[in-house]
This record gives C-alpha cells, structure tokens and sequence, in this order.
C-alpha cells in the first residue's frame, strides 16, 4: 500500500453505475418504511426492489414492457380489422 493516494481526481457515488436505474432522494413516511423493510427481510429480497414493484404495479400495465405473447394477441385482434376482401378472380 502507498502512504498517500491522491483524491483530487476522484469522484462521490457508486463505482459502477446500474444500466436502466437512475440514484434519486426519496421521503417516505416511517411506516411506510418500515412495512417495506419487514415484508423484505420476510420475503428475502431487497426493500428497495419491492418499493419499486410496488410503483411499478401502481401504473399498470402501460408501464410494462410488450412481451411475445401480448404481441401475437394484439396482432390477431387487429389484423382482421384491416383486411381487405379478396375480388373472386372469373375463370377463362
């Protein structure tokens, strides 16, 4: 180990940055809180990740990213709207 290091260049925060999350100050009430962090350590996953299901949940599904399967059944409710009939051909 050196004796020194030399911050001056340094920068505060994580090392990494987490692709797609975004690090924000959030006032929550107590209780709040503290039901998030008891249903965490019961269910063994982070409260942050819950509080974040939890809003996520709170918009609905307009907030949800389309998956294979919802797209096939957009396309088969759409599609016959949008067909257009067929001119019988007269045989020669």
């Amino acid at each position: 180990m050196k004796k020194e290091y030399d911050f001056s260049g340094a920068k505060r925060g994580a090392v990494l940055k987490a692709p797609g999350k975004s690090r924000i100050t959030i006032y929550l009430d107590n209780d709040i809180l503290e039901a998030f962090r008891a249903r965490s350590e019961a269910a063994g996953r982070g409260y942050q990740t819950m509080i974040n299901d939890a809003l996520r949940a709170a918009l609905g599904d307009e907030a949800q990213p389309i998956n294979a399967q919802t797209l096939r059944r957009i396309l088969r409710e759409e599609i016959p709207k949008y067909r257009v009939a067929r001119k019988s051909r007269k045989r020669r």
